[in-house]
């Protein structure tokens, strides 16, 4: 079975395209099932949308889950439309968007850390005159929130859990190893599953997150693992799925998962 768990859309306010266009992207490419999961609002803050960039706004969150309801509905028996969100993860409005999630019928909801010290994670500069224990700090509190993200018992998938190396590929060379570990085990135990995410390919690092380094641990601690191609662009859709699968494979996964009503569903690979 193929699938897809990571897209967006122009509500976000950086992604090209309607749910649709994605959806049938999707079907051009022959996947059974297709996760739409646009980035959250931000819950919890006075204005409606404070940042028009990034996330769409509040009062677009009930119109979004409309939306992708009635694309369900319109294409049930031809591909399987899954109604997800990448939510943000910020300790300290978390009842705010465990309050907005209530009574939602999600399928899954990937968390994802975006935010570090209050600085974005894809921020070009923000490792700019950072000493080595900075550097170390920054990835060690990185880490801290993506283990409190897994604990927090919101969400079933967590999002791209090397990003922060998508411009600045160096971060992957700042020694964090029990760090990393310390957290695989924490996903483990929470059952919560990582995304292998191809959106690095459009980032200066290329490629995929997490690298195959975190792949083989997360392996060795029993993470389950999923897809998701973080598409802002249909023609993204399903990227790289099969070079993805042989990868799994030779590192020794024999499955990965995607959900439906919030219920994890085993996929062999």
């Amino acid at each position: 079975m193929k699938f897809d768990l990571h897209t967006h859309h122009e509500r976000c306010g950086h992604a090209d395209g309607m749910i649709e266009d994605y959806i049938i992207a999707a079907l051009d490419r022959g996947l059974q099932a297709i996760g739409i999961s646009d980035h959250s609002p931000y819950f919890g803050h006075k204005d409606d949308r404070p940042f028009p960039g990034i996330a769409m706004a509040q009062s677009e969150f009930d119109n979004y889950i409309k939306e992708v309801l009635e694309l369900k509905a319109k294409y049930e028996g031809r591909i399987e439309v899954l109604l997800g969100m990448e939510s943000d993860f910020f300790p300290e409005r978390l009842p705010a968007y465990r309050d907005a999630y209530e009574g939602v019928p999600f399928d899954y909801i990937i968390g994802s850390v975006h935010q570090v010290s209050g600085v974005s994670i894809f921020n070009r500069n923000r490792w700019e005159k950072l000493t080595e224990k900075q550097q170390f700090e920054d990835k060690r509190r990185y880490y801290d929130l993506i283990s409190q993200s897994a604990r927090s018992g919101m969400f079933d998938v967590l999002g791209h859990i090397d990003a922060m190396k998508g411009y600045y590929p160096a971060f992957s060379d700042i020694k964090a190893d029990a760090e990393i570990d310390d957290t695989l085990r924490v996903i483990a135990e929470n059952d919560v599953s990582i995304e292998i995410n191809t959106s690095g390919s459009t980032k200066y690092v290329g490629g995929w997150y997490p690298s195959d380094e975190i792949l083989e641990r997360a392996h060795h601690f029993g993470v389950n693992v999923t897809f998701g191609s973080d598409a802002h662009v249909p023609a993204r859709v399903g990227d790289d799925w099969d070079r993805v699968s042989k990868r799994l494979k030779e590192i020794g996964f024999k499955k990965w998962v995607f959900y439906r009503q919030r219920k994890q569903i085993i996929v062999p690979l």
